[in-house]
């Protein structure tokens, strides 16, 4: 009887509050990668000026014509993507996904106003609400604090397309002139998307829509991290299922073998040490780098060896596309200089000037190969703002000698920077 009893599945309802040390440094990571995405493009670092339509990287404005600099950054992101896919797959996903971050934190919202088992997402069923939650004021919560979570976190985006004064101006109801209107559609349309996803989107996109899965899952390899289960200790988890009810993407950490939806969060493995601690033992759970070899793994050496053997592919073209970004850097022009032809008659040229740097210079312009008093700069001397061009017209006399004249302009800024354009101007005086 005792046997027939013992053999019967056990399923444990409500969840399992995750553990301590995992947890929080998790919750630490998660909360850095939110300050790093607002930090990156304040601090410019990294952003898009739409204006310009320029990628800025460290507060240069990134032309095609710096071929290096962009092309060496890209090496290195795409690399360092494929180490972490191949390595740690989709830790990521579990620790630093903002997208992910904001439905864990929308599904404890759900289940703390409307119950443990409430589940408003797209792949979920209908919700069902605790009797005692089931009342209007809960709901009214619940959509206050995702609207004003979609409002905290429709700010980020605006940092990659505006500068943080102009963002700063915007949250502070400023009057600024470079405060453009379409910011507070941009803004609409930024709080609409994710309040959408944090009310019924959530974990449907990490599933099925997520660009990272599909990534990983090309780089993926049998030593990409993953939750190992001991199963030679199985008899201790016969009627146990802590951890599946601290998984809160509701798979079962004992089959990771069966699934590729594991975001390696390592909650599960923090449930499952927690509640072997008062026995003094540790989990059944834990993670591992290196192909699975049943209960015991591999050993460190084997999986660092596989490591490296990862490096020694990556390793070049990482260090090619370092190589770039750094040459990039130390050839880079943070001005443009450039003449045209201004009329049809050939005796005016327009000079312009483009400041790629996000701050101000003073610059002087010098004409060559013209005989003093043949020619005319309507400045010589001018400020140019931040990120901002500047154009000079140069009047040419039509009574300059007949002939090809090599003509330099040449440009100085505050900062050392010189710069030379040459052309040729072809006089046309006296000649049929």
């Amino acid at each position: 009887m005792s046997n027939a009893i013992s053999k019967i599945p056990v399923k444990v309802i409500g969840t399992a509050k995750p553990g301590f040390r995992l947890h929080f440094a998790r919750r630490a990571v998660q909360a850095g990668v939110i300050v790093l995405a607002i930090l990156i493009p304040a601090s410019g670092l990294f952003r898009i000026d739409p204006v310009a339509g320029a990628f800025v990287v460290l507060n240069r404005q990134i032309w095609f014509s710096d071929f290096f600099l962009m092309t060496g950054l890209w090496i290195m992101i795409a690399t360092a993507a494929v180490m972490l896919y191949s390595v740690a797959g989709t830790v990521f996903c579990g620790w630093a996904c903002p997208q992910n971050t904001m439905a864990e934190w929308a599904n404890h919202m759900t289940h703390k106003l409307l119950g443990k088992r409430a589940n408003v997402s797209l792949e979920g069923e209908a919700p069902i609400v605790a009797a005692a939650k089931k009342k209007a004021l809960n709901w009214a919560i619940l959509g206050i604090s995702f609207l004003l979570a979609a409002m905290f976190f429709g700010i980020i985006p605006l940092f990659y397309f505006y500068p943080p004064q102009v963002v700063w101006s915007f949250i502070t109801f400023s009057h600024d002139e470079h405060l453009a209107k379409s910011l507070h559609y941009i803004y609409f349309v930024c709080v609409v998307i994710i309040l959408l996803d944090i009310s019924v989107i959530r974990h449907f996109w990490c599933r099925f829509s997520c660009i990272y899965r599909v990534w990983q899952h090309s780089f993926k390899t049998k030593q990409t991290l993953h939750v190992l289960y001991d199963e030679s200790r199985s008899s201790e988890c016969a009627k146990c299922n802590y951890c599946v009810t601290a998984c809160f993407i509701d798979i079962d950490p004992r089959k990771t073998a069966l699934y590729d939806s594991c975001i390696n969060c390592g909650e599960c493995i923090n449930a499952c040490d927690r509640l072997h601690a008062k026995e003094g033992v540790k989990g059944l759970l834990r993670f591992e780098i290196g192909e699975r070899a049943g209960s015991r793994g591999k050993s460190f050496r084997d999986n660092v060896g596989s490591l490296v053997s990862r490096v020694n592919w990556t390793g070049p073209i990482t260090l090619l596309g370092l190589s770039m970004f750094v040459w990039g850097l130390y050839s880079y022009s943070p001005f443009n200089l450039s003449v045209d032809r201004y009329d049809s008659s050939g005796q005016d040229y327009q000079i312009e000037i483009a400041n790629k740097l996000y701050k101000p210079a003073e610059m002087s312009l010098h004409v060559m190969g013209l005989p003093a008093g043949s020619y005319r700069l309507d400045a010589d001397h001018f400020s140019l703002d931040a990120a901002k061009r500047r154009k000079i017209t140069l009047h040419i006399d039509p009574g300059l000698p007949k002939g090809l004249h090599a003509v330099v302009v040449e440009a100085d800024s505050s900062a050392g920077w010189k710069g030379r354009f040459r052309f040729e101007h072809l006089s046309m005086r006296g000649m049929k």
